[in-house]
């Protein structure tokens, strides 16, 4: 930035509202949400409110690029907000990360591997820095401000271009050094079938490939020969009563159910909060999906599936949430769990 009225180039201010954020220890922070076209930024001050907000485009392929990208958005925050100079950092970012090292373990729209972000991060600003997932930060929005809140036992589920899922058992984020909950490769076909689409992660017929943005807009373009401009767009024709749009609708929310489920004879979630580009879908897609994951359980208790409070802001909500749970400069993280 050059000054507060004035972005620098590749930068749009923001006209979203946030709501105060409930940090834990009263300092502001900046955090980030890194996705693969666009970084979210947001600029918390010591009350909670967020004071600015704006996106630069994403560095791709690149690591030290998209480093210098967070530590710019750092410098200009403490050049042109000095009442909002931020003494911790919050980022979550696309892919597979192991939250306790701080480590992107593989984001393959960034071209990033085996990259240490939050210690190179940290060295570079001179901050402590908080490090996650970002569908799993989705769901630390949701589980502490939003649609999941009051819950011990909770799945939220953000379905864009890829599925990811934050999974809180008894109160707890569950991790699996970045492994869990990878709910968008769950298989919808039988053991050893080829059926269905190859999934960008190798095997055949995962939920993703049906039930993402990318799958639905790639099976209507199957379907038809045409690609449609948007998974929204296919859920608008098929509400218009286009019969090739209804069949994909209905094998969208098919497999969802079926992932649910599973899920559900599992964890026996209390709620499933539906996060993501798709859950603009609303009751089109909520409603169908309630009945049919009735029909697939018995003696199963029955969550709630409620559609997810913060929309594009939880990732970003979620790296202010976590960085403000940091206790100190050597990065540790308050407990942050629900007891």
């Amino acid at each position: 930035m050059t000054g507060p009225e004035a972005p620098a180039a590749g930068v749009t201010d923001s006209e979203e509202s946030y709501p105060r954020l409930e940090l834990h220890y009263p300092r502001p922070v900046i955090a980030f949400d890194i996705g693969g076209t666009a970084i979210k930024i947001v600029v918390v001050d010591a009350r909670g409110d967020v004071v600015h907000t704006r996106s630069v485009r994403t560095p791709v392929g690149e690591e030290n690029a998209l480093l210098a990208a967070l530590v710019d958005a750092v410098d200009s925050t403490r050049r042109d907000f000095p009442q909002a100079s931020p003494a911790a950092i919050g980022v979550h970012i696309t892919g597979l990360v192991d939250d306790d090292r701080g480590v992107v373990v593989l984001a393959e729209h960034l071209g990033l591997r085996n990259v240490a972000m939050r210690d190179r991060l940290a060295g570079l600003t001179g901050l402590p820095v908080a490090f996650g997932n970002d569908a799993r930060g989705a769901g630390v929005a949701e589980f502490e401000m939003g649609a999941a809140r009051g819950y011990h036992n909770a799945m939220v589920v953000s379905i864009g271009t890829g599925i990811g899922a934050a999974v809180f058992v008894d109160g707890r984020l569950y991790t699996a050094d970045g492994f869990g909950a990878e709910l968008g490769h769950m298989r919808t076909t039988a053991v050893g079938s080829t059926a269905g689409v190859v999934c960008a992660c190798g095997g055949w017929g995962c939920l993703e490939t049906l039930s993402s943005a990318k799958g639905v807009e790639g099976a209507y373009a199957r379907a038809t020969g045409t690609a449609p401009a948007g998974a929204e767009r296919v859920f608008a024709a098929a509400a218009a009563g286009d019969p090739v749009a209804e069949a994909v609708v209905d094998s969208c929310i098919d497999a969802l159910a079926l992932a649910f489920a599973q899920v559900t004879a599992i964890l026996s979630p209390e709620i499933i909060v539906v996060a993501g580009g798709l859950s603009g879908a609303g009751e089109q897609l909520l409603g169908p999906l309630r009945t049919r994951l009735d029909s697939l359980l018995t003696f199963q208790r029955r969550p709630v599936i409620a559609r997810a409070r913060f929309g594009g802001q939880a990732g970003v909500i979620a790296s202010a949430l976590i960085a403000g749970r940091l206790s100190g400069s050597t990065g540790n993280l308050s407990t942050g769990t629900r007891e």
